[in-house]
């Protein structure tokens, strides 16, 4: 997989798009609070400073990852 840089109101990230397939993992997104089923294509993402580590990660849908520079600080959606 392709890991790529991109830049926001938020930082810099390392950013991955995950294809989905045959992950039996299930995650929670940071952007709405819901779950991606495993198997669900999706973005991961970390901060690129280069100070974190795998627990630094983050697992999105790809339109809250989209999404997360036009919500207001701490939001969550119920």
């Amino acid at each position: 997989m392709i890991t790529s840089r991109e830049s926001g109101r938020d930082g810099e990230w390392n950013v991955r798009r995950v294809p989905g397939g045959n992950s039996v993992k299930t995650y929670r997104c940071p952007g709405c609070e819901q779950q991606l089923p495993s198997g669900t294509p999706h973005v991961v993402a970390w901060p690129a400073d280069g100070t974190g580590g795998v627990e630094d990660r983050r697992h999105w849908h790809l339109p809250c990852w989209n999404a997360r520079d036009r919500r207001r600080p701490g939001f969550r959606r119920r």
